[in-house]
């Protein structure tokens, strides 16, 4: 298959299915930031809710940086991964005492932000900027997969680039990415995941049960009691997971220790 015909294909799903997003509606800087870290690792469904809900109470750089971390995980509440917020909220102060309040528009100034790799800065380029910038991640990756390496297993992201290039409509990168991110979608309820085919390709472990869920459910305490000790238990974990838990949140910037318990870090 040749780029035209590709091209034709995604902008044909996209004109008849188009998916209607807060952070698509008003992509400012902010708002699609914002939204970038929460699709980190987050559906849209679960994030569109907590976006909407986030961007009414902190809607700009400035009124998140002036946030404490509390009030940053408390908004965060349900979208898991929590480093994520305290990144977001990194960004927000950085951006106000470095940047003069203004997000720094090119793809190598935005990779020196905490939390933002490769990936996110293509994408807060594209589509907060409307810059036509060559990126990739999930639903992008599974597109071209799907296409252009039907036959091939253990495929690398450095043979996926090209024809990501060669297929970017430079004049509309915003709205096409749009696209891609809709058409891929679409393609994961319609074929075997194509993703299982990339070289970059790993299975997202369970989490009930798990030590990231430990992680949150402490976070949880610390923010409804103002502290937590190890020997205060969580149901389920012993209390040697527990420590170290609590240790690598205080070395991480969670927590910061306290005698024998733990409190949330302070700005």
């Amino acid at each position: 298959m040749d780029t035209t015909e590709f091209s034709e294909i995604v902008w044909d799903y996209y004109r008849h299915h188009a998916r209607e997003m807060p952070w698509r509606e008003q992509p400012t800087p902010y708002n699609v930031v914002v939204s970038e870290f929460m699709l980190q690792q987050t559906q849209v469904d679960r994030a569109r809710p907590k976006f909407e809900a986030w961007v009414s109470q902190r809607p700009d750089f400035a009124s998140l940086a002036a946030a404490s971390p509390e009030d940053v995980l408390r908004l965060w509440k349900g979208l898991g991964y929590n480093r994520r917020a305290l990144r977001l909220h990194e960004v927000a102060h950085r951006v106000q005492q470095e940047y003069g309040g203004k997000l720094p528009e090119t793809v190598e100034e935005l990779q020196t932000f905490a939390g933002i790799g490769p990936g996110t800065a293509g994408a807060i380029a594209a589509y907060a900027l409307n810059q036509p910038v060559v990126f990739i991640e999930t639903n992008i990756r599974r597109v071209f997969l799907h296409h252009f390496f039907a036959d091939s297993d253990s495929v690398a992201d450095k043979e996926l680039l090209p024809i990501i290039a060669a297929a970017l409509d430079r004049e509309h990168p915003r709205e096409w990415y749009w696209a891609l991110m809709d058409y891929g979608t679409f393609l994961k309820s319609q074929v075997v995941n194509p993703n299982r085919r990339s070289k970059h390709y790993t299975k997202q472990a369970k989490f009930e049960g798990s030590h990231r869920q430990l992680r949150g459910l402490i976070l949880e305490q610390v923010l409804q009691h103002g502290s937590f000790g190890v020997q205060d238990g969580v149901a389920g974990f012993d209390q040697a997971s527990i420590a170290r838990a609590c240790s690598e949140l205080a070395l991480e910037g969670f927590l910061e220790a306290q005698e024998d318990r733990f409190t949330m870090r302070k700005v």
